[in-house]
């Protein structure tokens, strides 16, 4: 799943770690390069009580609130735990637990074939959208088709990676439809796979597996107002300035076991500036009490919030479980060489990137592209590149490449990574390789970044994985017989190997997991050592919250993002105040 895209912590806010140790006594913030552990895994502010306004401020608009297209994950939480139920979705729940799946608007984790091609699952009885019609298979299936269409792009492809004759499929417009999703009657639908897929429930955790009316389909204008199955609707959404959320009367929650829906309202206000939104956060006055902010800690507010036991109270700071990386178009020269990549990857110095992050309390350097929950807790180090870099070998790499001098190229981030690629830029200059930073608003960043045609040779953009396997993270960032020409997401490396590609089919079809889990690191060291991409380092979201906000925790399976399942108010009356 694309990584999120926003602020985090810095310098300023390493320091101020230390800082906050020494200067709270009988405080637990761990100090120096001890990694922080800020209310990770626990709840805070006490179960809420229904009622009131919770407000998210926000310094950006959504990239996609299309089911269909929304595959960001800050963006997926939003969507899934507030406005449109799938098939199957994750608990409630922080720490491991949030890892489990449960089922959502199917009555199970579906029912595979004996040979895991064929996956069925029966819809509940009583579920309903904000009109009070029925939720039908029919509509889950109608979404999973315009998923496919080329006019709504960016959304997670596994339908088009592992349904049966979706090779050339191009959406229900013309008034095609797949035979290998089939709806037997209103409350039954059944998936037929090119090939076995156990972890497939897994899969319609994604929103693609949201159900769409097809009367309701305004096409690319459906991102402005997805009609909702879940506990809210949209009231009002002025693109860029404001989103309210209001209750959809006909959601039951009896039907559901993973919303709590306790605010009234939710309202976003976006176009803020990110510094104003921690410092409103921060002091936690008036109506602030009751908001939470989109985007993380930024760099300049770290060293404010950290010293302060009071305020570090409402700090959640959960692990993204998401390697960034720097990807390298391996189609263009001068990345068309192997010599030229890993020259990139001996010259970048992951310790002052990290630095330039926040420190070693809020990330962890990368040394493999897979996150360490995937090898078991902690990451290989197969090329075994100082954390610093090495200019020196980076530099008889160019030279054997034919390019003593270095060359000039060009990356595109995130605005809120900026910080980071001035890092990445002043390490590359010390081999010669001169580099442009090109900053992009986050609400536009995946589409810049996923127009092949036109973009820059480098990209700061990361991964995670959408459930633990490795086949939701090596196949999505390095097989190239998905990479589109718009909407390209994952593989912007656009790294085609045809043994890497035959390897990745391998372990799918394995059906030992342990031996499947096995194959998959390994195959991340091979991959590695081709270097398409450079992974950086695996970082923490963390979220000052209004003193007024409980019921919240960062969920591990949306980055750590707060889980808006079950965050509320402790006193609904003070968010009118």
């Amino acid at each position: 799943m694309n990584k999120r895209t926003g602020t985090a912590l810095a310098a300023a806010a390493a320091a101020a770690i230390t800082l906050g140790a020494a200067g709270c006594s009988g405080g637990t913030q761990p100090a120096g390069s001890e990694r922080a552990a800020v209310h990770e895994g626990t709840v805070i502010g006490g179960t809420p009580r229904k009622g009131g306004t919770l407000t998210v401020l926000s310094d950006q608009d959504f990239a996609h609130l299309d089911p269909a297209r929304n595959w960001v994950m800050n963006a997926m939480d939003f969507g899934t735990r507030l406005l449109y139920r799938t098939l199957v979705t994750y608990k409630a729940a922080p720490g491991k637990q949030g890892g489990e799946l449960t089922p959502d608007l199917a009555t199970g984790l579906g029912t595979p074939s004996a040979d895991a091609r064929t996956w069925t699952f029966r819809l509940k009885e009583g579920l309903k959208y904000e009109d009070g019609s029925p939720v039908t298979a029919q509509d889950v299936k109608y979404n999973v088709e315009r998923s496919f269409s080329p006019d709504l792009p960016g959304g997670a492809d596994y339908a088009a990676r592992y349904l049966a004759g979706a090779e050339h499929y191009r959406g229900p417009a013309g008034g095609e439809h797949l035979d290998s999703v089939r709806t037997p009657d209103d409350r039954t639908i059944v998936f037929e796979l090119r090939k076995p897929f156990a972890e497939f429930p897994y899969a319609t955790v994604m929103p693609t597996f949201a159900p769409v009316p097809k009367a309701r389909d305004t096409g690319p204008r459906y991102d402005n107002r997805p009609f909702s199955s879940g506990p809210y609707k949209i009231e009002s959404y002025a693109r860029g300035k404001k989103l309210v959320l209001v209750r959809n009367d006909h959601w039951d929650p009896a039907t559901d076991d993973v919303r709590k829906a306790y605010p009234d309202r939710l309202v976003v206000v976006m176009g803020l500036k990110a510094n104003q939104i921690d410092d409103r956060l921060t002091e936690s006055r008036g109506p602030d009490a009751s908001a939470v902010s989109w985007g993380a800690l930024r760099p300049e507010s770290g060293a404010k919030v950290l010293p302060d036991a009071k305020v570090r109270q409402r700090l959640i700071a959960e692990s993204t479980n998401c390697t960034d990386m720097i990807q390298m178009h391996t189609g263009r020269a001068p990345f068309d060489d192997v010599r030229v990549r890993r020259a990139v990857q001996y010259a970048l110095d992951r310790d002052a990137v990290l630095t330039a992050s926040g420190g070693p309390a809020f990330n962890d350097p990368s040394t493999a592209y897979m996150p360490a929950s995937l090898f078991g807790g902690k990451q290989p180090d197969t090329l075994g590149i100082p954390v610093e870099g090495d200019t020196k070998k980076a530099r008889q790499l160019l030279k054997e490449a034919g390019r003593p001098d270095g060359f000039t190229t060009a990356m595109t981030v995130s605005t809120g990574d900026k910080g980071r690629a001035e890092a990445i830029q002043q390490s590359l200059a010390g081999a010669g390789i001169k580099v442009t930073i090109e900053a992009v608003d986050p609400s536009a960043f995946y589409a810049t970044i996923g127009d092949t045609a036109h973009r820059t040779d480098l990209v700061y953009t990361g991964w995670c994985p959408d459930y633990p396997s490795g086949s939701t993270f090596l196949p999505f960032v390095f097989d190239g017989r998905f990479i589109k020409e718009r909407g390209n997401s994952g593989n912007h490396s656009l790294f085609r190997d045809d043994a890497t590609m035959k390897r990745m089919d391998e372990i799918a079809a394995m059906t030992d997991t342990g031996e499947a889990a096995r194959a998959w690191q390994r195959l991340d060291g091979e991959i590695l050592a081709q270097a398409p991409a450079v992974p950086v380092l695996v970082r923490r979201w963390p979220l000052v919250l209004g003193s007024n906000v409980a019921g919240a925790y960062g969920h591990t399976s949306f980055g750590g993002q707060l889980d808006y399942a079950t965050a509320g108010l402790k006193d609904p009356a003070k968010s009118r105040s």
